[in-house]
This record gives structure tokens, C-alpha cells and sequence, in this order.
């Protein structure tokens, strides 16, 4: 029994319409040549691949040894239907399984610097970004994830730019090479980095050759706020 397909290729479309059109023109089916020369292929053995593939599929028949035997199964429209009802269903479960995660302030990758109150309410109640639930690890608890525009240039080799955002989960604690959100209490500063406990003090790494990483002597200094979970990397215009 012949295997069936999984849906059409640009090149078996392209082959579907030109074999109605040439028989709706000429009353009989084009040679493998004439095919292979409408789709731009000159190897008569993969055109023949691909009518092959096409009869597992029960779009065409053909008798091999006759030569301009092709017969369409199916009308070329139908499979082009199909696979726009496909396409729609696919966007329509996209939209339907986009959630939004409410930004909840700055955070800076670079030197921690002092964030006033206000700062943290920089954007307002109704500030969110909306993404795919595809896109996260099935683990992890969307209800609990909230988001920071990064501020600075020190995570710009883990591909975190001024002006990203990245989603964060809560958490209080982390494992070393994990990246962080973490406010450093005495201080009233905020700072994303890589997280490394080295003996009794912390280790905040940024992921930029030219800046220095920053030692926490005391680690009770330092709140851990959320992990990383995924970046949104903002597009940048370019001036003329």
C-alpha cells in the first residue's frame, strides 16, 4: 500500500498547476522534460521523484512505461484549500495560546546603579508584552512570570541588548551560571548578571569582555529577585 504524504511542496504545487494548465491547453498530460523545464529542474529522474511522490499522495495516476499518461486525481485548487485551512487553523491557534506578561519596571545590565521607586512603576499598569506559550518551557507557571527592559550593555554576549526584555521567573535562589535579577539591599541597586557562589561570597559576571565582575563579599547583601526564562530582543532602526 502506498505511503501517504504529509502535504505538499512548493515544487509538487508548481508541477499540480502546471499539469492542468498544459492538459486544460493541449487535451493530453506534458512529458517529464516539459515538467522538469517548468519548475527549473533538468534532471528527469528527480521530476520523476517528485510525480512519484505525488501518486503516494493520490493527487495524480500514471502508467510509467506510457509515456504522457499523467491523470490528476485531485483538482489543483483542492489541495491549495487544504492547505490554506491548515495555515488558518495553525494562526488561529498561535493567537489563541498568546499570553500577556506584564512588564513590571527597568532592570540594569551594567554597574549596579541606585533605582528610585519611581523607577520600578516606570511603565504603567496596563504595560505588556504578549508571546507564545510555545515558546516557553512547557514547566514553566505563566501566571508567576513577569518581564524588565534591560537597561545597559554588560549581558551583550548572551545576546541581551540595551533595550531587550527579558521574562523572569520569580525565584529567591539560583545555581552558578544561572542568569539573574538581583537587588543588592544596602545599596538600593538592581543588577542582571550570571549568578556564581564561590565560598562565602558571590560572584556577579557580566557577559562582556570589557567590564569587570562584581564580588559580593556578604552574600546576605544581596537579594536574588527572578531567572531568566527567555529575552525579547527589541529590533533597531538604522538612520539613513
Amino acid at each position: 500500500m502506498a505511503r501517504k504524504k504529509a502535504g505538499l511542496g512548493e515544487r509538487h504545487q508548481k508541477i499540480l498547476q502546471f499539469l492542468t494548465k498544459f492538459q486544460d491547453e493541449n487535451g493530453y498530460s506534458p512529458s517529464i522534460r516539459e515538467i522538469g523545464e517548468s519548475i527549473g529542474v533538468k534532471s528527469t529522474s528527480l521530476v520523476d521523484y517528485y510525480l512519484k511522490q505525488l501518486e503516494d499522495m493520490g493527487h495524480i495516476d500514471r502508467n510509467s512505461h506510457i509515456s504522457r499518461s499523467i491523470r490528476i486525481l485531485t483538482p489543483v485548487e483542492s489541495g491549495f484549500v487544504e492547505q490554506a485551512k491548515q495555515v488558518v487553523k495553525e494562526a488561529a491557534q498561535s493567537v489563541s495560546e498568546l499570553f500577556s506578561i506584564p512588564i513590571a519596571g527597568r532592570i540594569v545590565a551594567s554597574a549596579p546603579i541606585p533605582v528610585p521607586s519611581s523607577d520600578l512603576s516606570y511603565f504603567d499598569s496596563e504595560s505588556s508584552v504578549e508571546i507564545a506559550r510555545s515558546l516557553l518551557p512547557s514547566r514553566e507557571k505563566v501566571d508567576d512570570l513577569f518581564a524588565l527592559e534591560v537597561q545597559g550593555e554588560s549581558m551583550i554576549d548572551a545576546m541581551i541588548n540595551d533595550g531587550d526584555i527579558v521574562v523572569m521567573k520569580p525565584a529567591q535562589e539560583a545555581r552558578n551560571g544561572e542568569m539573574v535579577a538581583v537587588w543588592l539591599n544596602d545599596t538600593d541597586e538592581t543588577t542582571l548578571k550570571y549568578f556564581y557562589k564561590e565560598g562565602n561570597r558571590v560572584r556577579l559576571q557580566p557577559a562582556n569582555p570589557t567590564m569587570k565582575p562584581i564580588f559580593i563579599e556578604n552574600p546576605e547583601r544581596l537579594r536574588i529577585m527572578g531567572k531568566v526564562v527567555m529575552v525579547i530582543r527589541q529590533v533597531q532602526s538604522v538612520a539613513a
